[in-house]
């Protein structure tokens, strides 16, 4: 569980705060502020195979969390960052469940949030099976702030932070991704899928208030109009201070516009359980190592291992990783890499060198790799 000031209990009890060194009396109280849709995920795991027309499939695993842009939020949150997120939350049973986890279990300020009288929660169920996954959702547009409120003014937003992270929507202008440039937050923004086959860069018109832009390689190439990944970053690095562009199973790679810098780090092997939420997971961690002014290179390897140690487990928010999991990784390929039979086998250890910069930040972990979270479920309450 997430402090109530943000910071994130390794595995041996002590907190991690990436930008203590940093940090003064006249910092903003939040760390990153992000907004958008929370669902409900329900989350199927230990399938075979897709469900097959006409049958019924029985799951192995069944999990349920928070899930849309809580998934970015508990990440950011787990890797010690104050967060704030703003959201409609229904007032039913699922809205109760996500709110308490989100705010209780994870530390996330939810002052700008709101509860909707009459609204139902967004969910989405999810089956994970052969490293993919599949979702059905269902849900309807909240109503406007003021319903939430008696009628009053909305609550400032977006308040002052280090950050925002921000979900670009073509054709699409976010009036409060301008605000927040304005008074000094750095935006760190991906996008979605642009449903309408446009890929027009004209579409993506907040970058100009981005410090950094996070797509995948395809859509990297699509807004770019290029067949290489690496060109498309050198391309979007044109209009945004730091294009980073994830390669899948090959890493990432990045351009600093400003300096010429280019970065690229291959992905760590692991067995993928269910890649829900591992681009949210890939952007907190690569926004916590800018906010802490870390290397390019390092920033880039701290995120592929985050999301890599993500999709080892079930669900979005679920299976974000904190400082005991990255700790408790970290001390076990030094340990066992190599070692024939051992997970840590499958690393090649001249290339765990990248990671040597996570000495100055983690704590030795006694517990054992791989560690194991807690499978929430809404009918579960304590006594």
């Amino acid at each position: 569980m997430t402090t109530h000031d943000g910071q994130q209990p390794t595995a041996d009890g002590a907190l991690v705060d990436p930008l203590a060194t940093l940090r003064t009396p006249a910092d903003p109280p939040c760390d990153v502020y992000l907004t958008g849709t929370v669902f409900l995920d329900i989350i199927f795991t230990g399938l075979d195979s897709a469900p097959v027309r006409g049958t019924e499939t029985w799951a192995r695993g069944m999990g349920s969390s928070p899930g849309g842009v809580a998934n970015m939020a508990t990440a950011l949150a787990r890797l010690g960052l104050r967060t704030s997120l703003a959201a409609a939350f229904g007032d039913d049973m699922y809205g109760d469940y996500c709110r308490d986890a989100l705010e209780r279990g994870e530390g996330i300020d939810l002052g700008l949030s709101r509860t909707v009288p009459g609204w139902h929660s967004p969910v989405t169920v999810s089956m994970a099976y052969e490293g993919e996954r599949t979702m059905v959702s269902h849900g309807h547009e909240a109503p406007p702030p003021e319903s939430a409120f008696d009628g009053e003014a909305a609550p400032e937003c977006p308040p002052p932070a280090r950050a925002c992270v921000a979900s670009l929507v073509p054709g699409h202008r976010e009036e409060w991704i301008g605000h927040a440039a304005r008074r000094g937050s750095r935006i760190f923004a991906d996008v979605g899928w642009d449903d309408s086959g446009r890929w027009d860069p004209a579409d993506l018109a907040d970058l100009e208030h981005c410090e950094a832009f996070l797509p995948n390689a395809v859509e990297a190439m699509r807004y770019t109009r290029t067949d290489c990944p690496r060109a498309a970053a050198r391309v979007l690095a044109e209009r945004v201070p730091l294009a980073v562009v994830t390669l899948g199973a090959e890493g990432a790679y990045a351009v600093d516009g400003r300096t010429g810098e280019t970065a690229e780090v291959p992905a760590i092997a692991v067995r993928a359980l269910d890649p829900t939420g591992a681009g949210d997971v890939f952007v907190a961690g690569f926004v916590t190592g800018t906010l802490a002014d870390w290397p390019l290179a390092d920033r880039l390897a701290f995120a592929g291992l985050t999301a890599a140690l993500s999709v080892q487990e079930f669900g979005g928010s679920l299976s974000a990783p904190g400082w005991a999991e990255v700790a408790a990784w970290w001390q076990h390929m030094k340990a066992y890499a190599g070692t024939p039979g051992d997970t840590a086998a499958a690393q090649d250890p001249s290339a765990l060198h990248r990671y040597d910069f996570l000495d100055g930040l983690v704590p030795a972990a006694p517990r054992p790799w791989p560690l194991r979270r807690a499978v929430p479920t809404i009918g579960f309450r304590q006594a």
